[in-house]
């Protein structure tokens, strides 16, 4: 009795955000993964088309984040989790039930305005929880962030398990069961989250654009921009290498455990071995792996696949290179944001650091989308679309090398 009297009413449960955080993994990577399949096979979408709406879907969801914080902060973030359930329930609704292009922009692009809005909300409401749990002798509040990327990271498992299972259904059915399972989210979230203040204040968003007064930062996130839309191209560039080597939907689920097994094993020894190396280093590095992650799978593009487990080989590489690129990446990155903001406006800098991954996945896959169309099955031609991909974090890799050379002191 005397340990809750020490938290508030009002504080939200630590296990509960935790398990919001592993449904919501689940429920997006038993969908999303497999769009590019169903643009492809069903709605008989070109390259360029498919790339457009993947790209759109990011866009809404990166470009939002900041609104999406600043929403949460003004109105409480019970009622904005509880919003970014209904729009994303209502997007997984209209990938479910449309077989026109229009609708399913719509759907896509409302999937990702829906994590806009409950991720921040979630992270905000974490932080609270962690800070009560502290105070009361419990767990740190940096263990149950810790512990809420392990859950983020068993969703990503779990989900597109669980979408590889369900493909003979086909891609609508599962679009629809996961807005069913959000659904689920929201009932079970609208009678068990705590009401949160709100401010009476009125809506103040800092523009990230105001950041591109700064030289050194526009041309840092420009580079930087390079490694979402690297590991973007699982969701458009990897169901293209799985057709070509004679794979289906049922091998994304687990290439995709790969990934979030990688990251599990091996992402606090690689932040510490980066922190040791530092940022002039280890970003050209990161983003020369990204670079030979395609490379590597043009060195195969143009063979005929061997039979077997063989066949995925190119695709494996794919995703062990990008996904230890962006182990080396994120980190660092996200530590030098700081040293370009000086403490100031850090919220403008971060969305502008998201807002320009947004646009370089929507415009990069809506340039480079339709050489795709050509890696479809193996030629000579199929090299092409490959290395136009490595051809864009190998300029991040060699910006970087020289922005980190004079890069701004460390705040204090």
């Amino acid at each position: 009795m005397l340990t809750r009297s020490l938290a508030p009413a009002s504080a939200p449960k630590p296990p509960l955000l935790l398990a919001s955080s592993l449904v919501f993994n689940i429920g997006f990577y038993a969908v999303v993964p497999f769009l590019a399949i169903f643009l492809r096979d069903d709605l008989l979408l070109s390259g360029w088309a498919i790339g457009l709406v993947l790209g759109l879907r990011t866009f809404s969801q990166q470009g939002m984040f900041l609104l999406g914080g600043a929403l949460s902060d003004r109105y409480g973030a019970r009622i904005i989790i509880l919003l970014g359930c209904v729009v994303r329930i209502a997007g997984f609704l209209l990938l479910g039930l449309s077989d026109t292009l229009a609708p399913v922009i719509l759907g896509a692009c409302l999937t990702g305005i829906g994590g806009a809005l409950f991720s921040p909300s979630i992270e905000a409401l974490l932080a609270q929880a962690g800070t009560h749990s502290e105070k009361a002798g419990k767990r740190s509040r940096a263990e149950w962030f810790a512990l809420s990327a392990v859950c983020a990271e068993l969703g990503a498992v779990l989900g597109p398990l669980l979408g590889s299972l369900l493909s003979g259904y086909g891609f609508q059915p599962v679009a629809l069961a996961g807005s069913g399972l959000f659904l689920i989210a929201l009932l079970v979230l609208f009678f068990t989250l705590p009401a949160t203040p709100k401010r009476a204040t009125e809506l103040k968003i800092v523009p990230w654009w105001q950041t591109f007064r700064q030289p050194r930062f526009v041309a840092f996130i420009i580079a930087y921009s390079a490694y979402l839309f690297s590991y973007n191209q699982l969701y458009l560039a990897l169901p293209v290498e799985l057709r070509r080597s004679g794979g289906s939907e049922q091998d994304l689920g687990p290439l995709f455990v790969l990934a979030s097994v990688l990251v599990i094993v091996l992402q606090m020894p690689l932040a510490r071995f980066a922190r040791r190396m530092g940022a002039a280093r280890i970003l050209p590095a990161g983003f020369g792996l990204l670079s030979c992650a395609f490379v590597a799978v043009a060195l195969f593009a143009w063979t005929i696949p061997p039979q077997g487990w063989l066949r995925l080989l190119p695709s494996v590489l794919l995703i062990t290179l990008l996904t230890v690129g962006q182990m080396l990446i994120v980190p660092v990155g996200m530590d030098l944001i700081p040293r370009f903001a000086g403490q100031h406006n850090l919220g403008a800098h971060y969305g502008a650091l998201s807002s320009m991954g947004g646009v370089a996945v929507l415009a990069g896959n809506f340039l480079l989308g339709g050489l795709l169309d050509s890696a479809l099955t193996p030629s000579p031609g199929a090299v092409i679309a490959w290395l136009a991909l490595a051809a864009v974090p190998f300029l991040s890799a060699l910006a970087m090398w020289r922005i980190c050379r004079r890069l701004p002191p460390p705040a204090i």
